[in-house]
């Protein structure tokens, strides 16, 4: 079963680009990779996908839901981490993990206390008083407290020291060996390249390449290593510097 189907998605913002003519599958149960440079799409189509978006043209499903006439039905399946978190200011992380649980009617507790502990969260604390990288934990636990059937993540790892990259990462294997479906947006090729089962590129809103994570790596793209000499300027500085001897 398709747990995403994206069939030609268009999405314009009055005369300027977003996405076009999108023909995406993924199966459920696999570890997708969406790159592309900042700017190619890659948020808009997550965003139409999610029905935080309209659609100019096309349509996209989840499991088999489409995105506007089942929104309710998909995002009971759904549990997504977008680039940026924002949630209030003067609630404490309890509360918001507490209040996502609640919209998801799902009693939580447990696996937030897990994710909590690996991401070394401290839920007593206020939003407001959150560095980035830790509300962006708490977005992760928003995301995945519930167990949702496709996880999506855009830019999952940025405002994580590097570290916590791979707690996270860790984290995301485990949900991903217990059959979620991962969908990740990233523009760091080598976390496609080292989570990812397969991928697709995204370029200027067009889909430009959709394989395995392994046939992609064996393109003939060439690596070009130039090698010279650099003749350094005769200034007094460089001319004393070798007199001396270094």
């Amino acid at each position: 079963m398709n747990a995403i189907t994206l069939t030609h998605l268009t999405k314009h913002y009055g005369t300027n680009r977003g996405i076009i003519d999108l023909n995406l599958h993924i199966d459920e149960g696999d570890f997708f990779g969406f790159i592309g440079p900042n700017g190619a799409g890659k948020s808009t189509t997550i965003r139409v996908l999610l029905g935080l978006l309209k659609a100019s043209d096309g349509s996209a499903a989840i499991f088999g839901h489409d995105v506007w006439r089942e929104h309710v039905a998909c995002m009971k399946l759904v549990g997504y981490l977008p680039s940026e978190v924002n949630f209030y200011a003067n609630q404490t992380v309890a509360d918001v993990l507490r209040l996502a649980a609640q919209m998801h009617r799902t009693d939580c507790r447990q696996q937030a206390a897990y994710l909590c502990e690996q991401l070394q969260l401290d839920t007593s604390r206020k939003v407001s008083e959150l560095s980035f990288g830790n509300r962006k934990k708490v977005g992760i636990v928003v995301a995945m407290q519930h167990c949702p059937r496709l996880l999506i993540l855009d830019e999952p790892t940025s405002g994580l020291d590097p570290l916590m990259q791979q707690t996270f990462f860790q984290l995301v294997d485990q949900y991903h060996e217990q059959g979620t479906t991962i969908l990740m947006s990233s523009h760091i090729l080598s976390e496609v390249q080292h989570h990812c089962e397969h991928t697709a590129i995204i370029r200027e809103g067009r889909l430009v390449a959709c394989d395995s994570v392994a046939s992609l790596l064996r393109t003939k793209s060439k690596k070009i290593e130039l090698r010279g000499n650099i003749e350094l300027p005769s200034i007094e500085g460089v001319s004393r510097y070798e007199r001396e001897g270094n």
